[in-house]
């Protein structure tokens, strides 16, 4: 149950971190160009996990390649779950139409296909974790592929947050800890 949990969070921060990323907005004025792209980002955070396992320029390469690829393969299974929930979020009212949906309790039937969603994207998430583990080990240790999958579970929001920072994105109304008085 616990595995169950554990992968279902994953998942939904998986999920969330895809779609903060396509979400985001091209900043203006000369940082334009500083834009992360999915493929940036899992190179970054696999030249950071590299040195964190101290590994060598040969190991480290190997190591660069194989991560990036399981991220993307991570990404398109998560990309998949993500459109299901863009087609229902279509039918919903536009604009003009309605302003305040109706909420009307989940049915059973949805319920039901909802959790089967919810096993299948879990299982397909496991599948890349267990391929990508075997690729792994040909040149890490079973601890550091540990880590490798640990930290980068761990550190995905952080380094979000590091990457907005420094892109100069922020929160419509100014600091997000600070409320402006009106």
């Amino acid at each position: 149950m616990k595995k169950i949990k554990f992968l279902g969070m994953l998942v939904v921060a998986m999920v969330m971190s895809v779609q903060v990323m396509n979400a985001q907005e091209t900043p203006k004025g000369p940082r334009k160009d500083m834009k992360m792209t999915p493929e940036k980002m899992a190179e970054f955070q696999a030249n950071r996990l590299s040195n964190e396992l101290g590994l060598d320029d040969a190991t480290s390469a190997k190591f660069v390649e194989v991560y990036k690829k399981y991220m993307k393969a991570l990404g398109e299974v998560h990309m998949e779950f993500a459109n299901k929930f863009k087609k229902d979020k279509a039918n919903a009212p536009k604009d003009g139409e309605n302003k305040k949906p109706e909420f009307k309790p989940l049915t059973d039937a949805q319920v039901d296909q909802m959790m089967k969603d919810r096993f299948a994207i879990s299982r397909k998430t496991l599948d890349v974790r267990e391929k990508y583990y075997d690729e792994f080990r040909k040149f890490l240790s079973p601890k550091q592929v540990q880590k490798v999958y640990d930290q980068g579970f761990m550190n995905r929001g952080k380094f979000q947050n590091e990457m907005n920072r420094r892109q100069g994105m922020k929160k419509p109304g100014g600091n997000a800890h600070h409320t402006p008085m009106k």
